[in-house]
């Protein structure tokens, strides 16, 4: 598919009947969601290899789609049909992969509540999403009613904050946060809010992407109290931005929330410099700063969408200079068990003398800089 932006919103035939006002409701969307193979055969013509992949995984990760998600599906190699529908390729595994990549299990402090970074905690709040994509690092818990935190959960890890001050930063994540109710949703925000020492809430969520129609103005009432709150979503390819995802970035930006984006690199969606070019240009006129490319996580079943290190450099390499730095996002790996995230750049250094170091620009073209501070 071409890095083309859709300029018109898009229904699936199946759904023409749905009046207006359902549609564009979260939860109808929601209680809608496409879960099972007859369901999904039904209202796109799946592959072999798309039939085996249900069939392989559906006890480890199965699979839900929205139908605003699902309407803009294409044909096999489709990059959002990729990202949602499982493949028998997720069945092949490889010595590298791993359940919990980051290792935030083995970093919890509580059930819910991960502490990794001295200065940061990842608040685990639904098990809940509108989409489960097949790239997703958190396998082993969406999707599983059994990983739903309980309120004992929820307390427990408000006293770990509580007595742990050097915590400033807190990711409210799951699962997608926004699968919970406003009301739920702003009483965490409220209770991490009430701690003095945290200074920052974020929220992981990718229901701009997958169930737009989630960020109603009641949300964002809700929520705006509690500022600051900054807002993580996961736009992966230009097929996904939609009129209805751009009006939802709007919103949340009007509504004074600081919204970036964190790609994921994935092998034959996003790993060229055109795509990623057209996706971060329409995210910035939305008011979303592209924030990282994220190489893929070695979780099981992403083998087939992992790309090399080298392709993720090769991007920034071709971007640099040719596009806004608005626009050009932080290339990241973060360490299989739990080392954190280490950022990668284009080694634009060709050649040092003496206190002269010469780099080339983005043309190849060389220029020296006498790096001789007084």
């Amino acid at each position: 598919m071409s890095a083309t932006v859709p300029t018109e919103s898009v229904r699936h035939p199946a759904y023409g009947g749905v009046p207006q006002a359902s549609w564009d409701d979260w939860r109808w969307q929601m209680r809608s969601r496409v879960t099972s193979l007859g369901a999904l055969s039904d209202l796109i013509e799946l592959t072999d290899e798309e039939r085996r992949g249900i069939e392989g995984r559906g006890e480890a990760f199965g699979f839900a789609i929205t139908p605003y998600y699902l309407s803009l599906i294409g044909p096999p190699g489709c990059p959002v049909r990729a990202q949602a529908v499982p493949h028998v390729d997720e069945l092949v595994t490889t010595p590298w992969d791993l359940a919990d990549p980051l290792a935030e299990d083995a970093h919890a402090v509580t059930p819910i509540l991960t502490h990794r970074y001295p200065d940061r905690g990842l608040l685990y709040v639904t098990h809940n999403c509108p989409v489960y994509c097949r790239h997703c690092t958190r396998q082993r818990k969406v999707g599983d009613v059994a990983s739903a935190p309980s309120r004992e959960m929820f307390e427990a890890s408000y006293a770990y904050l509580e007595r742990t001050p050097e915590v400033k930063d807190v990711l409210i994540s799951g699962g997608d946060p926004l699968s919970l109710s406003d009301r739920k949703l702003a009483e965490i925000c409220a209770r991490l809010r009430s701690i003095p020492s945290i200074e920052v809430l974020r929220l992981c969520t990718r229901n701009p992407v997958t169930l737009p129609h989630r960020v109603t103005d009641a949300l964002l009432e809700a929520l705006r109290p509690h500022h600051p709150i900054f807002v993580h979503t996961h736009f992966n390819h230009p097929a996904e931005c939609t009129p209805e995802a751009g009006a939802a970035l709007d919103r949340l930006a009007d509504a004074g929330f600081n919204v970036g984006n964190q790609m994921v690199l994935l092998r034959g969606i996003n790993d060229d410099a055109e795509t990623v070019e057209v996706l971060n240009r329409w995210l910035v006129r939305h008011r979303c700063r592209p924030y990282y490319m994220l190489q893929c996580d070695p979780v099981g079943g992403t083998a087939h969408m992992r790309t090399s290190v080298d392709t993720g450099v090769e991007i920034l390499d071709a971007m640099r200079g040719r596009v806004s730095g608005l626009a050009i996002p932080q290339l990241v790996v973060d360490l299989p068990g739990g080392g954190g995230k280490v950022t990668l750049t284009p080694e634009r250094l060709v050649r040092r003398d003496g206190n002269k170091r010469v780099y080339r620009d983005m043309r190849g073209r060389e220029f020296t800089y006498v790096d001789e501070p007084l």
